[in-house]
């Protein structure tokens, strides 16, 4: 009775609170803010609907919500990698999926980017404390490097997170190794990070977007020295499920260490699904299952699917040849004649992207259909990575092994059915290489989102070409009109890749018109739009929290944080 008693009494004190904010507000024309009533009833879906989201679209969510917020983004990868070439300084910007998706992020808000700087002339561009003003042509944002030791090197990255938490998360039947060392200097990175976004703050309550499994301790190690900031961590890759997840030997602590988030975010909400069930395993917690939130040690998190996307329009395509063209340039540079379809791929040299069971399928083609013999090439892009690594070192091994038993087999003078490129292309390149294509294909053993498919999507303004998506990739929940396959079904790829080459260019445009819509509308600043909004929400109950536990006769010491929170959405 007394607890009732007491949520009454909240509750009519939040109410006058949050009719108090909502009428300030509304003496303020904003069209994101008109929103945010539906926003905080339908989670996210019909505000995030009806918003054109564009640079613009953040910087007013920054603006009108999240007044003097920093937005601080931490990465392992950097988006701009200086190396010595000779004489010279060489500019690259890695082709990496996690780069285009937040480099325009941190552009929109004028934030900064901590990431470790292991270009071989990083050290020499920054300044005294180790900054560089970025994009070089038009400077917009800070790039703060971090400098790493190779035994830090080895043993963080290399080690436990590649060798460990890679594999166990992604479930491609390549076992995960864990060493105590690799943890130790796991955990003595993730600290050094931690100084460094410390370090970066401008003020107690910063905006921290942490990015993915390279950073598990982190969010609780900024949480104990920033207690007031929004920490927003993004895991990029898979969740398994929690009997998996239970091989790791510390996995209690890396789910702490998450735990130390406002917000934990995923591609799909399976993913969230397989996190929340592995919290409830192994932590002694409280699971709103409702409301997707955890309470551990005092402080709630939010846990959330956020489907990453990328820019659109891509601004590079301005830059690009016209599409027959690309298609000439492509077809010149690789040897294939007008005649020859061709279908490509195109990512790093990894074990998850199923780059061996597209040659497989390639060979289920020619083998059951060999009128096809001669007339249709495969272009595999695939970029260095993790060279050092065995299971990598195996992978490039098996691929050449089998892109040379099916030139043997089928190929003859002037047709090679495969060509198989192992270097680093720029975006520009690769967008080229889209345009060309006939047929991609994004066969994946398992994947967070894939923004290959998507990107691929947005390359083809002509509405030409046909998408070859696995199911095991966050994208195939949303490009439904692609061919959706099992890569693991070397049978059904192979019909599929068939059915890929021999649809009518009208079906094709169908296909590729919906797909674009999709790839539009859920953008990339849709995708950062919709954590900001989160992050304004939990600072805005946080501050009505503070105004009632402050009040006298503050019911504090009877309800939890957890009950207040439940309260203050009645």
């Amino acid at each position: 009775m007394l607890l009732a008693t007491r949520a009454s009494q909240i509750r009519r004190a939040k109410g006058a609170n949050a009719a108090k904010v909502e009428k300030a507000g509304e003496a303020k024309s904003n069209p994101v803010r008109a929103l945010l009533p539906e926003f905080e009833k339908n989670g996210q879906s019909a505000a995030a609907a009806l918003v054109e989201w564009s640079p613009d679209t953040l910087r007013h969510i920054l603006a009108r919500e999240l007044p003097d917020a920093q937005v601080i983004v931490v990465s392992n990868r950097e988006p701009y990698i200086h190396n010595r070439k000779g004489e010279e300084i060489e500019l690259v910007v890695p082709a990496s999926g996690l780069v285009s998706a937040l480099e325009p992020i941190t552009r929109a808000c004028a934030g900064t980017w901590i990431a470790h700087g292991g270009g071989s002339a990083d050290a020499s561009v920054v300044d005294a404390n180790d900054r560089v003003e970025v994009p070089p042509e038009n400077p917009s944002y800070t790039l703060r490097r971090v400098w790493l030791s190779e035994e830090e090197q080895r043993g963080y990255y290399l080690g436990f997170a590649n060798e460990g938490l890679w594999p166990l998360c992604h479930i491609a039947f390549t076992r995960p190794v864990f060493r105590a060392s690799d943890w130790e200097t796991y955990e003595a990175v993730n600290r050094k990070f931690a100084d460094t976004v410390v370090a970066e703050a401008r003020n107690e309550r910063p905006i921290v977007l942490v990015q993915d499994y390279h950073f598990a301790l982190l969010p609780r190690m900024i949480r104990e020295r920033l207690p007031e900031a929004i920490v927003i961590t993004f895991w990029h890759i898979p969740w398994p499920n929690s009997e998996v997840f239970s091989i790791c030997p510390w996995r209690e602590k890396i789910l702490e260490g998450l735990l130390g988030s406002s917000i934990v975010g995923f591609h799909t909400q399976f993913h969230c699904n397989n996190f929340i069930e592995s919290v409830d395993r192994f932590l002694e917690s409280r699971i709103e299952r409702e409301e997707s939130s955890i309470s551990y040690g005092g402080r709630i998190s939010l846990v959330h699917a956020y489907p990453i996307s990328i820019e659109w329009d891509p601004p590079l395509l301005d830059r690009l040849p016209a599409v027959a063209e690309c298609r000439q340039l492509i077809r010149r540079k690789f040897g294939l004649s007008d005649d020859v379809r061709l279908c490509v791929g195109v990512e790093r040299l990894d074990y998850t992207k199923g780059i061996l069971d597209r040659l497989i399928a390639l060979d289920e083609l020619l083998k059951l259909h060999p009128e096809w013999i001669g007339k249709v090439a495969f272009l595999q892009i695939a970029a260095p990575s993790r060279g050092t690594l065995p299971a990598y070192q195996q992978l490039y091994e098996e691929c050449l092994s089998h892109a040379g038993e099916l030139n043997q087999r089928y190929g003859r003078d002037g047709y090679t059915p495969v060509v198989l490129i192992t270097e680093h292309h720029s975006q520009a390149q690769v967008y080229e290489i889209y345009r060309a294509a006939d047929v991609c294909m994004v066969t994946s053993l398992h994947d967070g989102m894939n923004l290959v498919a998507k990107e691929f999507v947005a390359a083809r303004e002509d509405e030409q070409g046909v998408l070859l998506l696995s199911m095991f990739a966050g994208a195939s929940k949303e490009l439904l009109e692609a061919l959706i396959v099992n890569p693991y079904d070397a049978a059904m790829m192979g019909e599929a890749l068939l059915q890929g080459l021999t649809m009518s260019p009208e079906e094709q445009r169908q296909r590729m018109r919906r797909m674009r819509e999709i790839v539009r509308d859920n953008n990339v600043y849709r995708w950062a739009g919709s954590m900001l909004l989160d992050a304004s929400r939990l600072r805005k109950r946080d501050a009505v929290d503070r105004a009632v536990g402050s009040a006298p006769g503050s019911p504090d010491n009877v309800i939890s944080l957890l009950d207040r929170k439940r309260v203050a959405s009645l």
